[in-house]
């Protein structure tokens, strides 16, 4: 391979991920302690660097399946954090992505084999560098998304209650929704369906549950809560 560009410095890129489950009504995110330096010990996202074979993408999703067990989930990139003094190891150019999986399909082990904890987004620690302007970055764009995607179906178990996906949209949103205005608005959406089941677990009355279809969702895309 042609050495071109050798006139200039060479960086580390890197991934950091971003992901977020749902659990007693509250957004929590998936962190662990550093186990390198600089920062060991210190609270932070994982991700890894960018391989010479890999794209970004392909990046984050190798580290996302390490990390969660889990394959074809929701991923969006966030954005890129470059400022020169944000790693004190190296110039270290990340790339962050936000990640929503559904706590239920998590396999507990890698939480051991990771050194990983399942943190409330409203206990979150001190991070490493510049990682808490990452999830910062991270909430502020699914509070854009969520009224405009279907993003809350992957945070929840497969049928859920209608309190449950009104509890979704309150954690992402930071703020309470009016019961009855919600429920009227659900019941416009088709591809939100009510099955006959109910839910006698999390509903003293039994609750009535409901699925998210996708095919419907995929031959009418458009979507407004």
């Amino acid at each position: 391979m042609a050495a071109y560009y050798s006139e200039h410095t060479k960086y580390f890129v890197s991934v950091d991920c971003i992901i977020f489950g749902f659990d007693d009504n509250k957004l929590k995110l998936l962190l662990g302690k550093r186990q390198m330096d600089p920062g060991r010990g210190e609270w932070s996202l994982y991700g890894g660097f960018v391989e010479p074979h890999e794209n970004l993408d392909q990046c984050a999703n190798r580290a996302l399946y390490s990390l969660t067990g889990l394959k074809d989930i929701y991923m969006k990139q966030v954005g890129a954090f470059g400022a020169v003094d944000r790693d004190p190891g190296e110039r270290v150019i990340s790339v962050a992505y936000c990640a929503l999986i559904k706590v239920e399909d998590y396999d507990k082990k890698l939480l051991n084999a990771h050194n990983l904890e399942w943190i409330y987004l409203d206990e979150l620690p001190k991070l490493y560098s510049d990682h808490n302007d990452m999830i910062k970055k991270a909430l502020t764009l699914l509070r854009k998304r969520i009224s405009t995607e279907p993003l809350s179906f992957n945070l929840l178990p497969d049928l859920f209650t209608l309190t449950q996906l009104q509890h979704v949209y309150e954690a992402v949103l930071g703020e309470e929704i009016d019961k009855r205005n919600f429920r009227k608005r659900i019941k416009n959406i088709d591809f939100i369906e009510k099955t006959d089941l109910i839910d006698k677990k999390t509903s003293k009355r039994g609750a009535a549950l409901y699925r998210f279809n996708k095919k419907t969702y995929m031959e009418d895309p458009t979507f407004k809560l």
